[in-house]
């Protein structure tokens, strides 16, 4: 906390506004979380972990809502955590150099943008068959998993899309798979990173309050009262600024 270059009250009203537009669209905030943390100074030994902490504490939310209002199906997401969860588990006990950490974040950034502005026709339709639809299903939990572990993301933003357009469910079945997928990633990132380093939960408190804020009220505005495409542009515009923020340190690493 101390290597902060930006007050914690601050990063927790950033955060709050991070968290309320992401929850807005069923999601959990992890890829902005950790762009921030680097931008703001955060050791890189620990953003993972701080990140999905946070995300965690996000879409605990979405998960349980999604399940009480029964869009959860276990068919349906099964396939991709029986790979995920490994992969996820892989991803956060490797102990990779912090340029190769801030790569892999620019690159999952770069494709959040492009899935937001330029990859929003989900109206195509893959016809696969039960065979195809598990195999589809296991690949893409392996990818989005790994991803997941190295960067401390968690990748529903991903998942979401490609559930509607490979046509493995509706629109809500998709949240709902990505709001559950989210989180159990995120817990198995976590916790293969808790095996190798530790982390004072009481010092985020600030943070964790903020998103958890942020998710419950973005949910409320996602559900009644914001269009998901209005948030969404909203949520772009977030990540383009990160990006830009971030490109210095990707391409300059501070030693």
């Amino acid at each position: 906390m101390a290597e902060l270059f930006t007050p914690i009250y601050f990063i927790a009203a950033v955060f709050f506004i991070v968290a309320l537009c992401y929850s807005s669209v069923g999601l959990g905030g992890s890829s902005s979380y950790t762009a921030m943390m680097v931008i703001m100074g955060f050791d890189a030994a620990v953003i993972p972990m701080v990140s999905l902490i946070l995300n965690l504490s996000v879409t605990t939310i979405g998960s349980y809502n999604f399940i009480r209002n029964k869009h959860a199906r276990l068919e349906l997401i099964a396939p991709f955590l029986i790979t995920s969860i490994p992969m996820a588990y892989l991803g956060g006990a490797l102990q990779l150099p912090k340029e190769i950490f801030y790569w892999v974040l620019l690159v999952s950034l770069v494709l959040v943008v492009l899935r937001i502005y330029f990859w929003r026709n989900t109206a195509l339709r893959l016809e696969l068959g039960r065979a195809g639809k598990i195999y589809v299903s296991l690949s893409i939990g392996a990818i989005l998993g790994l991803v997941a572990g190295i960067a401390g993301i968690g990748g529903g933003i991903y998942l979401v899309p490609l559930i509607i357009i490979l046509g493995l469910g509706t629109e809500q079945q998709a949240a709902a798979c990505g709001a559950i997928f989210i989180w159990l990633n995120s817990l198995a990132g976590l916790t293969s990173r808790l095996q190798h380093n530790a982390i004072e939960l009481t010092a985020w408190i600030p943070l964790i309050v903020a998103v958890v804020l942020g998710g419950a009220l973005g949910s409320w505005l996602g559900a009644s009262r914001l269009s998901p495409n209005a948030m969404q542009k909203i949520l772009g515009a977030i990540i383009i600024v990160a990006i830009f923020m971030l490109l210095p340190r990707v391409l300059t690493p501070v030693v």
